[in-house]
């Protein structure tokens, strides 16, 4: 038989064990606190030893390998009159997309279906009120003017990073985070820094801030971003490094990491990533009290703000629509039945989260 058709039935072994997650709790806890430790420290041993992306240069590299061979495949079918080049292309391009699939499901896919980090850390989310969302705002804008007002502004009008350059601020994230998993020990582990995404640009232009590639184990960081946003999108992406793949919860973690990092950059970073979406729950409850708070910021912040979205407005095209469409089928996939909205779970969080401190 050939070799390219038993490579296929990779796609079944890798369905079964999505199920297996799905339905089995204890085999996904079990698989996240014992197996993929050891996969993932392994792997980003060999990844961390040089500073690119290795996962941005597989990208590229298989894109273009990618198209050379349909090219080949396709020139040599019109020469030859032969049906047996496409035959072969499509065997070994499935046959190497079930490997890829299995590689997945291993290195992260599984982690969906983990414990929550509510089940580690104590937090309960409980039913909130107006009110509560409210003073959540409150807080959460006298941190943000705080921290901002120890900040001083780079040459692009927005808050300046501590560092010469994005390498000192990923190496700082990599030490933050270190500290964070002393007092949430499911974290532990020795991982490696960020990695910057040279070509962050066309992240932009795909609204991609951060990705995770679970098969070099890197966290890559879009550094084209506004510069205060980056420290929080550096630990975002190394929370899914340590097995926590859901969307909320890797911005919840961030945001704890950044504010008890003792950097007023991180602590800014982190508080303006849990004020905009808490900001924009208090929009669609009650847009006076939303129109209030904007007010209050300092003119720093909201100059800030005002940088981002301007930033932002000039990636916003198809490509961009179309690739958050991709971003919610892959998270409605993966055990995250909200879609992009599950994004939006972080606001519980933070309400829980503080709602526990004032029980205190």
């Amino acid at each position: 038989m050939d070799k390219r058709v038993v490579t296929l039935m990779l796609v079944p072994v890798s369905l079964v064990l999505t199920l297996i997650a799905r339905v089995n709790l204890s085999f996904a806890e079990f698989y996240a606190l014992n197996i993929y430790p050891v996969l993932a420290r392994a792997i980003s041993f060999f990844s961390s030893k040089v500073k690119f992306s290795i996962g941005e240069f597989l990208i590229i590299a298989l894109v273009a390998a990618f198209i050379i061979y349909f090219v080949y495949t396709f020139a040599h079918t019109l020469a030859e009159k032969s049906s047996q080049y496409f035959k072969n292309f499509f065997l070994n391009t499935a046959a190497f997309l079930s490997v890829v699939y299995l590689m997945y499901v291993l290195f992260c896919g599984i982690n969906y279906h983990r414990h929550e980090f509510t089940y580690y850390s104590g937090i309960e989310i409980k039913e909130s009120s107006k009110e509560d969302l409210i003073n959540l705002c409150e807080i959460l804008m006298s941190d943000a003017n705080k921290a901002r007002a120890s900040l001083s502004t780079g040459s692009e009008g927005t808050a300046k990073l501590y560092d010469e350059n994005y390498y000192g601020t990923a190496k700082r994230a990599k030490n933050i985070f270190d500290k964070t998993s002393m007092e949430y020990t499911v974290l532990n582990g020795n991982y490696p820094s960020p990695k910057l995404v040279s070509f962050s640009k066309a992240l932009s232009y795909l609204d991609i801030t951060g990705i995770f590639f679970p098969f070099t184990f890197e966290a890559n960081v879009n550094v084209d971003i506004p510069p205060y946003q980056v420290p929080a999108v550096m630990l975002h992406e190394l929370v899914h490094l340590r097995g926590f793949m859901r969307e909320d919860e890797a911005n919840f973690i961030s945001y704890l990491a950044c504010i008890n990092s003792g950097y007023d950059d991180f602590v800014y970073s982190g508080t303006m990533l849990a004020l905009g979406y808490v900001m924009n729950s208090l929009y669609y409850e009650d847009y006076d009290a939303y129109l209030s708070f904007y007010g209050r910021f300092s003119n720093d912040v909201r100059n800030d703000l005002k940088y981002s979205s301007s930033y932002w407005k000039h990636y916003e095209t198809k490509v961009a629509e179309l690739s958050d469409r991709v971003n919610d089928s892959y998270l409605k996939a993966n055990n995250q039945d909200d879609g992009v909205k599950s994004y939006g779970r972080m606001v519980d969080l933070l309400l829980a989260y503080y709602s526990g401190q004032s029980a205190d």
